[in-house]
């Protein structure tokens, strides 16, 4: 069996390439990995698009990075900057809710046009018009179709101001416009290739038209993306191809990896991975995750009453056994964390004042006056929400706390939060974008219309929804950054969500990869600098 396995694995790569489409490289040339050629194995099925005005998965959003670049972007070593790229330097006024934008004078796409302020305005109208599924993130700067246009204006050929009418502040906007969808495309690539008023969209799902230090070669759905290395780019990178190629098998992925096939894997989960940590030849890195698990009562089931005491919302604090979860269950791909903003942002609380307390717990039901406690769970029947679920069952039950789990497709527990039918449910949380007002905005902000996490789960706080608004507006960085602390403890000290732990994603690297580099967001993946 194991022959057969390792005979399959060493033909995967003949095989994958074997199926792209003419004109690319011959199968013979990839039965190993070439020296100045990447190999990176994951699984590629959940992409649906890579033009970035649609990019939204995963696996996309770990891509389009290589092919696009932003006026700005978060910078690699310390994500709470902000680096200028396409643009030169840039002037924000709090008071007219403006940005003034000068662009490198030099900056070309791999196409060699030049960019140009007409590319930046074509980029944002065409996301915001297009309005697939990240168009949200946008929108946030009061942006929509019918004014995003009277909101972009070209000053000189190298300058152009950007307005919103959402009140926000300059620096929010700034880390809106580092995100995927603000990628600038070339227009006049795209644009000859638009069909029925696409913008360009069903040919850019499948090819590329940015400044990254990548350009696409070739895509084929499930199968493999193949980058040929952008020498006009600014991060002209140092190696000339790679090549990402669809393995959506855990175990395989791990065999690919060990025997030298593939030079990075990704997504091998906790059992895989630990296998591999002591392996010759192999280097795992942790890296910091922006993802977060947590726990949130739906203090509006008036099925269960229960739900709505904060004595038991302070109890179940003492009741999650944070270190065994972390460190036993999870095999250390996650970090205790407990705070909604993630360690990494700005202003993040690194505190952890609660531990596994099951006395303490039992006394703060006891002066509430609350006996026979229980509630049901909804947990997606997948690692790691399940496996946190099964131990707050147990951990639960030390202080009295009955937890019936209620297992169920990611799907379905996403519909019964969604209709508000949940008791209790484990959760996870990724910001939208590199600011505070991302998750501020999800778990203490309830305006009743939007499906906020705090909507979701009937909290309802006008107090911290006001302050929620006042944060996102102040133009002050360091009174903004006070606010947010202030907003932090007060969830710590009393709110439905006990935030649980905070994710490292784990990457497997051959030993002779040098200068990969990968942080605390999904499109936070760096391949310009890697050598082989």
């Amino acid at each position: 069996m194991q022959n057969t396995i390792t005979m399959k694995a060493k033909l995967l790569p003949v095989l994958i390439f074997a199926s792209l489409s003419a004109g690319t490289l011959s199968a013979n040339a990839w039965a190993a990995t070439p020296p100045k050629t990447l190999v990176v194995v994951q699984t590629l099925d959940d992409i649906a698009s890579l033009d970035p005005a649609e990019s939204n998965e995963l696996s996309s959003i770990q891509t389009v990075p290589s092919l696009y670049q932003r006026l700005i972007q978060a910078n690699r070593d310390n994500p709470a900057k902000i680096d200028a790229v396409l643009a030169e330097s840039w002037q924000g006024d709090a008071a007219n809710k403006t940005l003034t934008v000068k662009l490198r004078p030099n900056a070309k796409f791999s196409s060699g046009n030049p960019v140009r302020p007409e590319d930046v305005i074509f980029s944002y109208t065409r996301a915001v018009t297009l309005n697939k599924s990240p168009a949200f993130i946008l929108n946030v700067l009061g942006w929509e179709a019918d004014n995003v246009a009277s909101h972009l204006k070209k000053i000189d050929d190298h300058t152009l101001q950007l307005t919103w009418t959402a009140n926000v502040s300059p620096d929010v906007a700034l880390n809106i416009l580092s995100t995927p969808i603000a990628s600038i495309v070339d227009e006049k690539t795209v644009t000859p290739n638009s069909k029925k008023g696409d913008f360009g969209n069903e040919w850019l799902k499948m090819h590329s038209a940015g400044s990254g230090p990548f350009k696409m070669r070739v895509y084929q759905p499930h199968q493999a993306i193949v980058l040929d290395a952008n020498p006009l780019s600014n991060d002209a990178p140092k190696i000339a191809n790679i090549i990402i190629k669809n393995v959506p098998d855990p175990a395989s992925r791990r065999l690919l990896i060990q025997q030298g096939d593939a030079d990075i894997a990704r997504g091998l989960g906790a059992d895989q991975t630990s296998a591999l940590q002591n392996q010759a030849g192999i280097n795992v890195m942790s890296i910091p995750s922006a993802e977060q698990n947590y726990l949130a009562f739906n203090t509006g089931n008036t099925a269960n009453p229960l739900l709505a005491n904060p004595a038991l919302w302070e109890a179940a604090r003492y009741l999650v056994d944070y270190k065994g979860i972390t460190q036993d269950l999870l095999k250390g791909q996650y970090f205790v964390h407990q705070s909604f903003l993630p360690v990494g942002f700005n202003g993040a609380l690194e505190n952890n004042p609660f531990s596994f307390d099951p006395a303490k717990a039992k006394a703060i039901l006891e002066k509430a006056g609350i006996k026979n406690a229980a509630f049901t769970l909804d947990v997606e029947n997948k690692a790691p929400f399940i496996t946190v679920a099964q131990s707050i069952q147990a951990s639960f039950a030390q202080g009295g706390v009955k937890v019936d789990l209620l297992p169920a497709a990611g799907s379905q527990v996403y519909a019964r939060v969604r209709a508000r039918q949940h008791q209790a449910a484990i959760r996870m949380w990724l910001p939208d974008y590199f600011d505070a007002h991302s998750n501020a905005s999800a778990f203490a902000y309830n305006d009743n219309k939007g499906s906020t996490v705090a909507w979701l789960n009937g909290w309802k706080i006008p107090e911290l929804s006001q302050q929620t608004l006042a944060a996102v507006a102040e133009a002050d960085s360091a009174k903004r950054l006070d606010m947010y602390t202030k907003m932090q403890q007060e969830l710590q000290r009393s709110s439905p969500y006990v935030f649980i732990d905070q994710a490292k994603t784990q990457v497997v690297l051959r030993d002779n990869v040098k200068g990969y580099q990968q942080g605390l967001n999904a499109d936070m993946v760096y391949y310009d600098r890697v050598t082989k």
